[in-house]
């Protein structure tokens, strides 16, 4: 316990402590989704602090670890945390007022203090996905680790900020009649049926889906590369670094590949657990196009591993 203290505390701390506040954060909502009934829009109020809470907590987490990567810029680094941090909470922190005054946070302008929280929860959405593209700069211009580890976070954090630009997709796209600015989805009212907790709408296109795979793609290819080098000590070929550079850099055309379908599907109206024949189309092609590429990587990595290094070539006399 002591050990896995002091690597914590290794961390960048304010994102851990901010991390710590959204985890009482989720443990308050899920008390307020048993004790409070009232709901918004048919989905309890206390729902969206929930969902804030988890997935701000998860990426504040890995931020907190990556930026202690950034060795040749250490003061940057830190004063980057300390800004996503800070806009953090305070865009968090007004997701929960609304919830507690029983208010619809986003895209609700119907009075004048509920528009100027929705503006400033605009402003600070910019400025959270402008300083994570500047962690993205730093991280390209930075060795952190070995070839593998430094591709999963460069994507990683490219498709992360997609993600956060698919947010734009969803402000503006309704007219302010009857107070709303912006929906998150597409052919239907916001509202209607939809998945369980996640609440992706059923009946219509809905520009979540999207939003949150890009977002958390800067999760999905680091966890992608540590299963693969756990799997490297029983499968020879997956121990090879050129092997694992090549499944992540085909994993993450893939994860793009996938956010643009996405992205397409919910435009057209569409949701996501009933797609069309186009999307189903699609889909099929990503996924054999994908797998396509990795047998190929594994294929040529497992040949390199088979015949070794070449030999030098003896000097000629």
């Amino acid at each position: 316990m002591r050990a896995l203290l002091r690597s914590v505390l290794g961390l960048h701390r304010t994102l851990i402590v901010f991390c710590g506040a959204m985890a009482v954060l989720a443990v308050v909502s899920l008390v307020g989704l048993v004790v409070d009934d009232r709901t918004l829009l048919g989905v309890p109020v206390w729902m969206k602090p929930f969902k804030f809470a988890v997935s701000f907590g998860v990426y504040s987490l890995t931020l907190a670890w990556l930026l202690t990567l950034l060795k040749r810029a250490p003061v940057v680094a830190r004063r980057l945390g300390d800004l996503i941090a800070g806009m953090s909470t305070v865009g968090v922190g007004l997701i929960t007022l609304q919830a507690a005054r029983g208010r619809q946070s986003h895209f609700n302008v119907s009075t004048p203090q509920d528009a100027a929280i929705f503006g400033l929860m605009g402003t600070l959405v910019t400025a959270l996905w402008v300083v994570t593209i500047a962690v993205t700069g730093l991280v390209l211009l930075h060795r952190v680790g070995d070839r593998p580890t430094a591709s999963a976070l460069r994507l990683g954090l490219a498709l992360c900020v997609a993600g956060m630009a698919e947010a734009y997709l969803m402000v503006g796209s309704t007219s302010n009649a009857g107070g709303v600015s912006g929906a998150h989805s597409v052919g239907v009212p916001d509202g209607g049926p939809g998945l369980p907790i996640l609440g992706w709408s059923t009946t219509g296109g809905d520009l979540r889906v999207a939003h949150f795979a890009g977002l958390h793609a800067l999760q999905a290819l680091p966890l992608l590369l540590a299963a693969l080098r756990a799997l490297g000590t029983r499968v020879p070929v997956l121990a090879d670094d050129g092997v694992r550079l090549g499944l992540v850099r085909v994993a993450a055309t893939g994860f793009g590949g996938l956010l643009v379908l996405l992205t397409w599907q919910a435009l057209r109206g569409e949701p996501l657990i009933y797609p069309g024949p186009s999307t189903v189309t699609a889909l099929a092609v990503l996924v054999a196009a994908v797998t396509s590429a990795a047998a190929a990587v594994v294929v040529a990595g497992a040949r390199r591993v088979r015949t070794g290094p070449r030999p030098p070539v003896p000097a000629r006399a």
